[in-house]
């Protein structure tokens, strides 16, 4: 039986970039440039870029220490086809927790010309090679970067809560940046709205405003769900 996804709060995070070969990679690069073809026959505009994924990885005294390797997108989106099977890695990026001032929080949802079209998402993304800054993953810079990129808001439109909330199910594990908004969610929604419409190929295609349970959707992610379970749970 799959464990639940867990959620807890760390403190800070101390990851560093540690590059080494990926061995599912290499193993399995024919099944992988098979089914990245496909993809791309599906989905042209998926890119086969540079991503990187977190190994050995510990938390102590409520710190997250980690080591990441670069590898293609054709690997890492192969992998997550194929529901993340042992490889001794895991997928750790950051999303925004948006809360409004009513307290709502304000989801995504990606576009069918994206990976995940359809899949319901607090603004995020894959990390880079472009967020390595000094030798370490700087996380923080890749939530200020998607942030902007898939919804037009600024970090500094946000009070910003300290540490973070790890959401961990199985090989995907979600670093949650709560962002509080002093505009109500439809206020939001609406300014991100005309934000995407704006956009020549927006990676959002809508924006869902989640104030309980009962608006969770089956296109929401595990990790999203476990999130908002545990905060609504809190009153």
């Amino acid at each position: 039986m799959m464990k639940p996804p867990g959620v807890f709060h760390i403190e800070s995070l101390d990851l560093c970039f540690a590059p080494k070969p990926w061995a599912f990679a290499d193993e399995r690069r024919t099944e992988i440039d098979a089914y990245f073809n496909a993809l791309k026959r599906e989905k042209p505009d998926v890119w086969n870029g540079r991503v990187l994924l977190m190994y050995d990885c510990v938390v102590e005294n409520g710190v997250l220490r980690g080591q990441y390797l670069e590898t293609d997108y054709a690997s890492f989106s192969a992998w997550c086809h194929w529901d993340r099977p042992a490889a001794g890695v895991g997928d750790c990026f950051s999303a925004a927790g948006i809360v409004s001032a009513d307290g709502a929080f304000l989801l995504g949802v990606m576009s069918s010309h994206t990976f995940n079209g359809g899949r319901v998402y607090f603004p995020c993304g894959t990390p880079d090679p472009g967020i390595i800054v000094d030798g370490k993953v700087d996380l923080g810079l890749s939530l200020r970067r998607e942030l902007k990129e898939e919804t037009g808001l600024d970090m500094t439109d946000f009070d910003v809560e300290p540490g973070w909330t790890m959401a961990v199910d199985g090989a995907l594990i979600a670093q949650i940046k709560v962002l509080r908004s002093n505009e109500t969610a439809t206020a939001l929604r609406r300014r991100i709205l005309e934000y995407l419409a704006s956009e020549e190929r927006p990676e959002l295609s809508d924006i869902r405003i989640v104030r309980g349970p009962g608006d969770f959707d089956p296109a929401m992610s595990g990790y999203a769900i476990a999130f908002l379970t545990s905060w609504f749970s809190r009153g």
